[in-house]
């Protein structure tokens, strides 16, 4: 009667191809199989041997024949006397009834109790179950035994006693030997042998028990009628244990694809708990119904549902103008795309220990992805915004998702925060709370919730160089519409024929820097370059925090000379006079020329727009205007009409410092979000607008660079315009350095336009490094020539051409 039940509650892997020790941890979604394995059947009976006699209580009636002797008178004989008579023989018939009795022994087998109960169900229980955490096994495959019986109480039905019959004896004639009948003879123990002689032992029968399993029948009691003894009954079969699945495959109590709800929070070490009933079979005598006992021992489950993240950003490498790139981060540009990565594949805990995790995807347990920025971003396409601090949620199945960062946010170092939430976490859980998880892998079944931080930094641009005038009267139709105009063609000349991120701008290549010859549009100019003492305008944008008032750009000229028929070039030094001194070597501590540019000329036109968001974003946020000095209004006023008019110092001819008067916004003022961590005023201020011009002195002496001129004058008799050290026959090629300086801090520029470690924004704009004259001359350029002068044609030639003779 003792089922020795036990049980198995473990993954169920042929579901998913993936074992997991359940014991150790399975996720939700995954499924479980249970099963119970115990006695295929239990009993127990009592069995009775029943012994008794059987007394047969006889009569048997007699009838005795009897003889003796009759005295007969004598007869008178002579003499008086008497003649003697023989003695005659009396006879009798004498009835005589006998009463005796015996006894038979006999023994049966009668059937006090038996009890059969075979398997009904299981039930097993634990916190990983569906269905309430219950789960019931009925049998499958099992055929429950048989029990065929007969019993009766009554012993007449077990004990069927002979019959005698008839006792034929026929005693012999009793002779007396006397006058008197005689007696007859005792003849009871003789009747007796003769009734006990033709009187068998009973017949008996046992209660009848046959128990059939499995096709084999076993006959417990026999109920056969047999002589006097019933045989002694066998025992029902010991049951056997039906097989556990795990060990044989056996699926008698079993349940498998029990699938793991997804509401369970992870657990470890889930008791489990289980009971095996057993239905009383209906042929039984005795018992008090069905049984019900535990299933012990049954594993405990761990629920341990796994998420991992090993998050990505992109890193912009291609457009990253920093000086000193920081390495350690991703670089986000401003107005650029950027991509996150958040695979769900990565390492988890130890496979060894714990099987089925390990390295491997884990997108099937994901209810969500998320990042959150630091700062505003647009989705991909710009029709989604995302407002800072926002958690955004990315579809599992997504592993790359392409934001925009806005031009709003200010440069430098952030955190991007990603959590990836396991399908089973709270069902409360706030997708904008903040909630505990664990770095990289939730290993620690106590989270529910992976997490990662990827260090990026946001970074500006320096871009879009543009010549926009030359004061050259050779090239004044070129930029004006006709003499003496200040109505612009439209013509400018850029870095090359793509803009910012190599895109085709639409200019043709004639339109490109450097000036030379051959970019002079009209017939007759093909080979007319600059003549030395004119300048050019310029200006170029920024975007990022450089709307500052300490913010600028420092622009650092260098000087070759190419022949004409570009076969040489050389780096030069040139040198001016002035008239308090002779060759004067630009950049050394004698060149003291002071240069200024005035942002608001009038042949540069600069768009009246940008002059007054410009104004409006310094009286707002400068200082140094409050509304009790002016309003907004008279400041604007005063900013295009006084501020912009006055002559800015930039520096000389061997460096450019261009400050913030040079400085105006371009930046959006529309579509920005309410939500936004920007308003109008610092979108607007997000994109700058440089404005320059630079020239070379009108009588430059060129001498290859590194040369010793006062060594030179003082072996050769002195020096003269017209000494054969300077370099007159070709041209004079201006390059620019454009470095963006934050903060005054010249020591530490920020943005290469050219020179930064991992890109080229001037090769990016489509700059060519070899270009033909009209001659058919080739040139090889340097990134950064803007000018080709003349160097043996000054602006002095014009003047002194209008002079009469």
């Amino acid at each position: 009667m003792d089922p020795g039940a036990q049980g198995h509650i473990l993954a169920d892997d042929p579901t998913n191809g993936i074992h997991f020790d359940a014991t150790r941890g399975i996720p939700t979604s995954e499924h479980l199989y249970a099963n119970t394995w115990a006695m295929n059947y239990l009993f127990q009976h009592t069995f009775g041997k029943q012994q008794g006699t059987i007394t047969y209580d006889c009569t048997a009636d007699i009838t005795y024949a009897r003889t003796w002797k009759v005295k007969q008178p004598a007869l008178p004989g002579p003499n008086g006397t008497k003649i003697p008579q023989p003695d005659t023989q009396g006879s009798d018939e004498y009835p005589h009834q006998y009463r005796f009795s015996f006894e038979r022994n006999y023994s049966y087998w009668k059937i006090n109790n038996v009890e059969l109960y075979t398997i009904d169900q299981a039930e097993m229980e634990n916190y990983a179950l569906p269905d309430g955490e219950r789960i019931t096994l009925y049998p499958q495959g099992y055929t429950p035994p048989e029990l065929e019986m007969e019993n009766d109480e009554d012993v007449e039905i077990h004990v069927m006693p002979k019959e005698t019959g008839e006792i034929i004896f026929v005693p012999e004639v009793v002779e007396g030997q006397g006058y008197e009948p005689p007696d007859i003879p005792d003849d009871t123990e003789l009747l007796k042998r003769m009734a006990e002689g033709q009187t068998g032992p009973p017949d008996v029968k046992n209660d009848a028990l046959d128990f059939t399993w499995e096709g084999s029948s076993t006959k417990v009691m026999d109920g056969s009628t047999v002589i006097e003894n019933g045989p002694d009954p066998t025992q029902i079969p010991a049951p056997t244990k039906i097989g556990s699945y795990k060990n044989t495959g056996e699926q008698v109590l079993y349940a498998d694809q029990l699938l793991i709800p997804q509401t369970r929070l992870n657990k470890a070490s889930t008791e489990s708990s289980g009971e095996i009933q057993y239905a009383l079979h209906p042929t039984t005598l005795g018992g008090s119904g069905d049984k019900t006992f535990p299933v012990s021992p049954i594993n405990t489950v761990t629920v341990h549902t796994p998420v991992v993240n090993y998050s990505l950003v992109s890193d912009d490498q291609p457009h990253n103008q920093k000086t000193v790139p920081n390495m350690n981060r991703s670089a986000l540009i401003l107005e650029r795309p950027f991509t996150v990565r958040i695979p769900t594949s990565g390492q988890h805990l130890d496979a060894g220990a714990y099987p089925g995790y390990g390295d491997r995807d884990y997108a099937k347990y994901y209810r969500i992805k998320q990042v959150r920025f630091p700062f505003d971003v647009y989705s991909a396409d710009r029709t989604q915004f995302y407002p800072r601090k926002t958690w955004i949620d990315i579809e599992v199945p997504v592993l790359d998702t392409t934001f925009y960062l806005p031009v709003w946010v200010d440069e430098g170092d952030y955190q991007v925060e990603f959590r990836n939430i396991a399908e089973n976490a709270p069902s409360d859980y706030s997708m904008q709370s903040k909630v505990d998880a664990q770095p990289d892998a939730n290993t620690d079944l106590y989270y529910h919730v992976a997490s990662d931080e990827v260090s990026v930094e946001v970074i500006g641009r320096l871009y879009d160089f543009e010549i926009t005038d030359i004061a050259d009267y050779n090239w004044e139709l070129v930029f004006r519409r006709f003499k003496d105009s200040i109505a612009p063609t439209g013509i400018s000349y850029w870095t090359g024929t793509k803009d910012i991120d190599g895109d085709k701008r639409g200019n043709f290549p004639q339109f490109t820097v450097p000036i030379r010859p051959g970019s002079h549009p009209l017939q007759g100019y093909q080979n007319v370059a600059v003549k030395t003492g004119y300048h050019f305008k310029f200006d170029f944008k920024t975007k990022g925090n450089m709307f500052g008032p300490r913010d600028g750009i420092r622009l650092t000229p260098t000087f070759d000379f190419v022949s004409k028929d570009g076969q040489t070039r050389v780096p030069v030094d040139l040198y001016y006079s002035t008239n308090q001194r002779n060759f004067i070597r630009i950049g050394s501590a004698e060149d003291q020329v002071k240069r200024f540019v005035i942002l608001n000329d009038r042949m540069r036109q600069v768009p009246a727009v940008q002059l007054r968001d410009t104004a409006t974003y310094k009286y707002h946020r400068y200082g140094e205007i409050h509304t009790g000095m002016m309003s907004e209004r008279a400041y604007q006023d005063y900013y295009r009409d006084k501020f912009t008019k006055m002559k800015t110092p930039v520096g000389g001819y061997s460096l450019l410092l261009m400050p913030e008067q040079l400085r105006t916004f371009i930046g959006p003022k529309t579509n920005i979000p309410t939500t936004a961590s920007a308003d109008v005023l610092r979108a607007n201020a997000a994109i700058q607008q440089w404005y320059g011009e630079y020239s070379l002195p009108a009588e430059p002496f060129v001498v290859q660079a590194g040369t010793n001129l006062a060594e030179y004058g003082r072996t050769h008799g002195g020096l003269d315009a017209k000494s054969p050290i300077f370099l007159k026959d070709g041209y004079i090629v201006v390059n620019f350095n454009l470095e963006s300086i934050r903060e005054g801090n010249l020591a530490a520029p920020h943005l290469q336009y050219i020179h930064a470690p991992l890109m080229n924004q001037w090769l990016l704009e489509g700059y060519q490094r070899q270009v033909q004259d009209s001659y058919g001359n080739s040139f090889s350029l340097r990134d950064g020539d803007v000018v080709f002068y003349h160097a043996d044609r000054s602006s002095r030639d014009d003047f002194s051409a209008q002079v009469p003779h």
